[in-house]
């Protein structure tokens, strides 16, 4: 059987085909898009692990105090000039030159316990001072993605 042109259109066969067929891929897509959107999280996490590795080997590499302060949206890590020093006056510059700053466009609701600024010594212990009295393990917390802890008396980020 043939159609005309006055029998345009779909048979109700071919919309319930379509139907499911569109079904099937939303079934498949919507898991796959909010899994992209955590991968947006673990590569922040990812790079913030990288940054706090990055300020403790500066530190013992370079014999100086470094601070690192974690915002909403940021890391940032800053030297002092000289040694011994109980702050820290420069930035430091990442290893392609430019300062050592990890950020994302985003708010990820990063928070530090102990709060304040974490500073690393320059035999790689993580003090919550720069006069380096007093060891702590620090947590860091985001949302979506797993927390970071730095354990003072080894520096150790995991």
């Amino acid at each position: 059987m043939s159609r005309t042109d006055t029998e345009r259109g779909f048979t109700m066969i071919e919309m319930i085909v379509v139907m499911a067929i569109a079904a099937i891929l939303a079934a498949y897509a919507i898991p796959r898009y909010s899994s992209f959107a955590n991968a947006t999280f673990d590569g922040w996490h990812d790079e913030v692990v990288s940054t706090l590795q990055y300020a403790r080997s500066s530190a013992v590499s370079h014999r100086r105090l470094v601070c690192i302060t974690v915002a909403s949206q940021s890391v940032s890590l800053r030297i002092a000039s000289a040694n011994p020093a109980t702050s820290c006056n420069l930035d430091l510059s990442g290893p392609s030159g430019g300062p050592a700053v990890t950020s994302t466009a985003k708010s990820v609701a990063t928070s530090v316990s102990p709060s304040g600024v974490l500073y690393v010594q320059s035999d790689g212990r993580v003090t919550t001072d720069g006069a380096g009295t007093t060891t702590a393990t620090f947590t860091v917390s985001m949302n979506g993605a797993a927390s970071i802890t730095i354990h003072g008396e080894t520096g150790h980020v995991e």
